[in-house]
């Protein structure tokens, strides 16, 4: 059977008809699809209430499944939580500390995957940020994970350059020498292949509402099998038990998978939207989806390069993202980026300059248009 092209796929994403969307690294529009999972969601619980739960439980475990196929993850490893800094706050309580103990993460990182780890400092905690050069992005981190500290925190993908680490070799490195290797994916998973296991990683999460596509409010967290005695949760409720939904018992355990971090009641609208979304992701391909969305950067590269952007990534062609943040030197960046804002041209500022992020579904005609707009406004400023 012959695979959709990516052409069919045109009638999921109208954002595509209505604005000049570049900017799904902060948050993402969604697919039709997603859209009208929500409104059967709410047109159901109108009706009905929630006399259909089971059939909600149905979709709310289907989402995990293409959580884990997305992950290359095993099975049970995944919990849904509420975002990104939840499950990073997760690895960071629920961790016995000792005083002495080091954190090792960049200097790019967002707060996130820094703020949690310098809350350990009443431990005792060092946390110590290495730079990463261009020359050799790991150079450092590998340099430190030599002397062995706890843990070590990066995000997959930088959300201010686009930089994409080579997390096969910062993984190997935390296994030989006996590191937790915990991994912000917020930036990756949804655009780029992504393996927990190829990569070795302990921790791994992510919000679903940039790069998959769904709503805010709700993530994944990953936590390796062999890992889960290790961390122990720190939220507790009727959810994360073993024997879940048996009210009168008194006595009870965690559960045998990763719903032991997941301690009350489950967003299930939100579950209704990020399940049809990622199902897209999965029905695509994500060897497709990350063709497509390089292209697409490489291509927008060009466009804005030929009006004298300089892009902030050199190192783009050799390890790509989805993100391109370029500078026009000699011009006020922030002015020019509230004027693509005002033409309708939907992005951001990051890293000292101008931040893009077109997905798959971003169409030629919408590149073109904003590198049109973007031109009318250079010879104006």
């Amino acid at each position: 059977m012959t695979s959709p092209s990516l052409s069919d796929y045109t009638t999921e994403f109208p954002v595509n008809d209505e604005c000049l969307y570049l900017n799904h690294a902060a948050v993402a529009p969604w697919p039709e699809r997603a859209r009208i999972a929500v409104a059967d969601f709410a047109a159901e619980n109108t009706a009905l209430g929630a006399s259909r739960y089971p059939h909600w439980l149905t979709t709310e475990n289907s989402l995990r499944r293409n959580l884990e196929t997305l992950l290359d993850a095993e099975q049970g490893s995944v919990a849904l939580v509420k975002n990104t800094s939840e499950a990073l706050s997760f690895v960071a309580a629920g961790l016995s500390w000792q005083a002495g103990d080091v954190v090792v993460i960049s200097d790019q990182e967002f707060p996130s995957n820094r703020i949690v780890w310098e809350s350990l400092r009443s431990k005792g905690v060092q946390v110590v940020e290495v730079p990463l050069p261009w020359h050799d992005p790991e150079a450092a981190l590998l340099s430190a994970i030599a002397q062995k500290p706890r843990l070590v925190s990066v995000s997959a993908v930088q959300y201010a350059s686009g930089l994409t680490l080579d997390l096969l070799r910062i993984g190997a490195a935390c296994r030989a020498n006996g590191v937790l290797f915990c991994v912000d994916a917020i930036q990756a998973v949804g655009v780029l292949p992504f393996s927990v296991r190829a990569i070795q990683a302990d921790f791994a999460m992510a919000d679903g509402h940039k790069w998959l596509l769904g709503p805010e409010g709700l993530g994944f967290f990953y936590v390796r099998p062999d890992m889960m005695e290790q961390l122990q949760p720190v939220e507790f409720g009727w959810h994360m038990v073993a024997d879940v939904g048996n009210y009168d018992r008194r006595d009870w355990s965690l559960a045998p998978d990763a719903r032991r971090y997941e301690c009350g009641s489950p967003n299930m609208l939100a579950a209704a939207a990020l399940n049809a979304s990622t199902g897209l992701l999965l029905e695509v391909g994500m060897e497709r989806v990350a063709t497509q969305a390089v292209t697409n950067v490489l291509y927008l590269r060009e466009l804005l390069q030929d009006m004298g952007a300089v892009c902030l990534n050199p190192l783009l062609d050799q390890r790509p993202s989805g993100i391109l943040t370029v500078n026009f030197m000699g011009k006020d960046n922030a002015q020019l980026h509230k004027l693509l804002m005002e033409a309708g041209v939907i992005c951001t500022q990051r890293g000292g300059g101008i931040r893009l992020s077109p997905h798959f579904h971003t169409t030629r005609e919408v590149l073109d248009d904003a590198a049109d707009a973007l031109e009318c406004l250079l010879e104006a400023l």
